[in-house]
């Protein structure tokens, strides 16, 4: 059928246009044709016009899932004033609604009058809700930003996974899914979990020509944003932070500065940020300071700069966010500030999570990294990054292309890294391969012996760093490719096979040295020493709070005169690093510390916490946002097996056999169970395979000799005849007897 004239009739009526943008009017005739859809479109691109207006045309309601709350109430706004005097023809679900409010959507549901309900996927979940739903119409599903399916994500939400059995209990109708960001894994992740394997696949191009891109060092940022701000006085912009405390720090930074900030995150109450969302939109403030976290749902086409103080999590995110800017196709400047201590701070906030999780959030901020850090052109790294090709060499809107650094014939260098690629029997990281080029050891080098390989430190007269650009490089060239499935593990495509045959020019840069936040020159005027240092403890810079941590030392300190025990063995350093970032003050909090479970906290938790709570009311300190109180998780299904193998005296060969693992990565999951404070006995194994005068000495340098808890420090400490396996197996018994 053909729905050309009404739905542009629709378009002109409604919404004012004459014409579609892009896939838009594909995407409304699928849908309108009772199709599945998977929209990709950058931000700005049009995706709500792709549900709303096929809603208002088709019988029912449409249902909307979407996590951003704010956004719900912009668009339902925006869907009332096309139509004068219909209330009912959108509403929104989720929690900031009163019961008078719920009932009054419900009413206009059942009697029909509701085209378009924009839904949160919490409340969706909820029976009352479902039972709703089912006595309804629907006309269509739309799950809006649907990169929230996805574990790859940039903002994950389990809620999301469970959309699929919600609609098919509901009542399964065409589904559109719709996101700004998706890599090609993300996209596989979306289709397979909503359960629209043969959904049609509408992809826009990511390239955003009219925005400008600059990474700039996070020395003095404060005071170049302002000076920034003042030289384009009058233009709306936003800038993003990673705690709200910084948010609440940075504009009234900026309103001292004369300029008409608003902080903006999820710690305000919904008026006040309603208040100043509405500020922003009637242009009363200039400037919006949001948290990365928080999902800002403002449709503002002016927005003329986005500042990134912190480097965001992922490069979805930083697309997604740079992405508010210039939406009307004019002028978007888009600058962040990168220091790589940030990236050291979010790394910290992994802690206590499961593995996998680490390990997704580790590949996506090394992801961010060589965005940061690199010199290839940053439109080209962001549309590869996406899977689009950027054919133009230089794109002239980005500070790589407009002070392009110099650049050397790299065919030997990429030749050696697909040499290595191909000489290996199974796909291994970046990572990985740039450490074997460099000539670097590690314990997954050794344990898998690459470094007795012919290709080991080929390259060392270059660092790890210099390799990992290749690769990048190698990847934007598409002579390497990243399995999707296996995310992260590199491969030689057909290309690169044809250029290590025959090789051609290749350009390649090395990545920027940044300089770090605190190596600037020292300022002019004569700051008195203890205020600078007072100061940088209040932002809790890089490292922390610099005073509570020497307190937290010294605390420690005594403790292990008085127990007997080396600091170490009470609490690490990283521990006492995290403590200083996240200012735990309950046991709960204490354990997603680094390396502090349970029995570890329960054992020497009580005076850190006691010393830190009181430390937060003295010094009105502002708690990071990010550090979240939640019920301990529960155990892998690996770590339950680990456990419950070890307690039955299983060997450790047959637990890894049986789980799929090498001995490496055995020990590195039995070296964090025990770690968190969970007990272990393994002298049923280390009885039958280490000998006793071996298992001596190694026990008796960890209680006497060890200052930390270092394999690498042991080996070196250590007699010849110790080997690591049983350091490892030695040090573990060490802990359990002790620490936990």
């Amino acid at each position: 059928m053909d729905y050309s004239a009404v739905i542009h009739k629709t378009l002109k009526e409604f919404f004012g246009y004459d014409n579609f943008k892009g896939d838009q009017e594909r995407v409304i005739n699928h849908l309108l044709g009772g199709g599945d859809a998977f929209v990709l479109m950058p931000t700005g691109g049009g995706k709500s016009l792709c549900y709303q207006l096929p809603a208002l045309i088709m019988d029912g309601t449409a249902i909307v899932i979407s996590p951003l709350i704010a956004l719900m109430k912009n668009q339902v706004d925006v869907l009332r004033g096309f139509v004068s005097g219909n209330e009912s023809i959108a509403h929104f679900l989720n929690s900031s609604l009163g019961k008078a409010q719920t009932d009054e959507v419900r009413a206009d549901l059942l009697a029909g009058r509701t085209k378009i309900l924009y839904v949160a996927p919490e409340s969706l979940t909820k029976e009352e809700n479902v039972a709703l739903l089912r006595e309804i119409k629907i006309s269509f599903y739309a799950v809006d930003e649907a990169h929230c399916i996805s574990e790859w994500g940039h903002d994950f939400r389990p809620e999301y996974r469970r959309i699929r059995n919600l609609v098919e209990e509901i009542g399964r109708r065409p589904i559109v899914a719709l996101t700004a960001t998706a890599t090609p894994k993300v996209q596989s992740d979306i289709l397979k979990n909503l359960g629209i394997p043969g959904a049609e696949v509408f992809k826009s191009s990511f390239n955003r020509p009219n925005l400008y891109y600059e990474v700039r060092p996070k020395v003095d940022a404060e005071k170049d944003i302002v000076k920034f701000i003042h030289q384009n006085a009058g233009k709306s912009g936003i800038i993003y932070c990673l705690s709200r405390k910084k948010v609440e720090e940075m504009a009234e930074f900026l309103c001292i500065n004369g300029i008409k900030a608003l902080p903006y995150h999820a710690g305000l109450e919904a008026k006040v940020r309603a208040e100043s969302q509405d500020k922003f939109l009637m242009e009363e403030a200039d400037v919006i300071v949001a948290t990365i976290a928080f999902g800002m749902g403002i449709d503002k086409p002016d927005v003329r700069f986005v500042i990134h103080y912190d480097i965001p999590k992922s490069i979805e995110s930083y697309y997604q966010e740079t992405g508010r800017a210039g939406r009307d196709g004019k002028e978007g400047v888009c600058i962040a500030y990168y220091s790589y201590k940030d990236i050291q701070k979010l790394e910290k906030f992994m802690q206590g999570k499961p593995v996998s999780e680490q390990e997704i959030n580790r590949q996506l901020l090394n992801e961010v990294v060589a965005y940061a850090e690199s010199g290839q052109c940053r439109r080209k790294l962001l549309l590869n990054y996406f899977g689009e090709d950027y054919e133009k060499n230089s794109c002239d809107s980005c500070d790589n292309c407009i002070h392009p650094r110099p650049s050397f014939d790299g065919r030997e260098e990429m030749q050696l890294v697909i040499k290595l690629i191909e000489s290996l029997p199974e796909h291994f990281k970046m990572e990985h391969l740039a450490a074997i080029l460099a000539g670097k050891s590690n314990a997954l080098i050794k344990s898998y012996k690459h470094d007795e390989l012919p290709l080991y430190g080929a390259g060392n007269e270059h660092g790890e760093k210099f390799w990992l650009a290749v690769m990048h490089q190698g990847l934007v060239a598409r002579l390497l490719g990243k399995e999707i499935e296996s995310y992260g593990l590199i491969y030689v495509t057909e290309k690169g096979d044809e250029f290590r045959d025959n090789p051609w020019k290749i350009e390649l840069v090395e990545d920027t040295q940044f300089e770090e936040e605190g190596n600037a020159a020292p300022a002019d005027d004569d700051s008195d020493e203890d205020a600078a240092t007072e100061k940088a403890a209040a932002k809790g810079g890089g490292g922390g709070d610099a005073t509570l941590l020497a307190m937290l030392k010294d605390l420690r300190k005594d403790m292990s005169r008085k127990l007997g025990l080396q600091p170490w063995i009470i609490f690490g350093d990283p521990a006492l690093d995290d403590m200083s970032i996240m200012y735990p003050v309950s046991f709960e909090e204490l354990q997603k510390c680094q390396g502090v479970g349970e029995g570890k906290a329960r054992k020497f938790g009580a005076e850190f916490i006691s010393l830190i709570k009181k430390y937060v009311e003295e010094n009105d300190i502002v708690r990071p946002d990010d550090f979240v109180v939640k019920s301990a998780p529960n155990k892998s299904a690996n770590k339950i097996f680990i456990i419950q193998g070890i307690d039955r005296r299983m060997d450790l060969e047959d637990i890894a056999s049986m789980k799929g693992m090498d001995m490496d990565e055995l020990m590195k999951e039995i070296e964090t169970i025990v770690a968190t404070g969970t007990k272990l006995n393994l002298d049923y194994y280390i009885n039958d395979n280490i000998d006793q005068d071996i298992e001596e000495e190694i026990y008796s340098y960890f209680s006497s000799e060890a200052q930390s808890d270092s394999i690498e420090d042991a080996i070196n400490a250590l007699s010849g005849d110790c080997e690591e396996m049983e350091i490892r197996l030695v040090r573990i018994k060490f802990l359990c007897d002790v620490a936990s």
